[in-house]
């Protein structure tokens, strides 16, 4: 990864993406997007690295990358996650917990108050706690399935308008929204510790 991040330095978060061995390209129009890719082969014959051509995908109008759906409406959460996070069976242990909450908090910036919603099981989690399922626990474990189902297409920031940030706070939670002309960006939220 190093090495990738290294070779292509100069071209990362402008319109290249590296994770690990993969590389994605991306472009607001189509001619820049032949340059762009153009640059890249060009980058990996340089250094003696070769992309496998049975491994690439060339003019894709949306790809998914990461458990994301990346395309021109924006970013969502992969179907195939949904489908993962649908199926979950109701936590029965700490660990099946936080297994659940590291699939659903990786998905957290698409929902609205994600860190208060999930207060009940992150509570379980915690040492000194007694794992004890309640209706409150079952109300926020299908709350939050239900929420990452429905969960916006974030918009993907631009250079065209202002960003207008709403917050909130209450003495448990903080949250907030990122928009961008009417549309999401990012939702964020963290819970309160006692000692905050």
């Amino acid at each position: 990864m190093d090495l990738m991040n290294k070779m292509f330095r100069d071209f990362l978060d402008t319109f290249v993406i590296v994770f690990i061995d993969d590389i994605l390209i991306y472009s607001k129009i189509e001619a820049k997007h032949e340059e762009h890719l153009r640059m890249v082969l060009e980058m990996l014959r340089a250094n003696k690295s070769y992309a496998k051509f049975s491994k690439c995908e060339f003019w894709l109008k949306q790809v998914s990358f990461l458990g994301h759906v990346v395309s021109k409406s924006g970013v969502s959460v992969d179907s195939a996650k949904i489908e993962a996070i649908t199926s979950w069976l109701r936590p029965s242990t700490i660990s099946e917990v936080c297994s659940f909450l590291g699939l659903a908090g990786y998905y957290g910036r698409f929902v609205e108050d994600f860190s208060c919603i999930a207060t009940p099981l992150t509570q379980l989690t915690r040492k000194e706690a007694p794992f004890l399922w309640s209706k409150v626990c079952e109300d926020s474990f299908q709350n939050l399935k239900q929420k990452l189902v429905t969960a916006l297409v974030l918009n993907v920031p631009d250079g065209s308008g202002s960003f207008v940030i709403y917050s909130d706070a209450s003495k448990k939670c903080l949250g907030c929204v990122l928009m961008q002309q009417g549309k999401v960006v990012v939702y964020a939220s963290r819970r309160l510790k006692s000692h905050k």
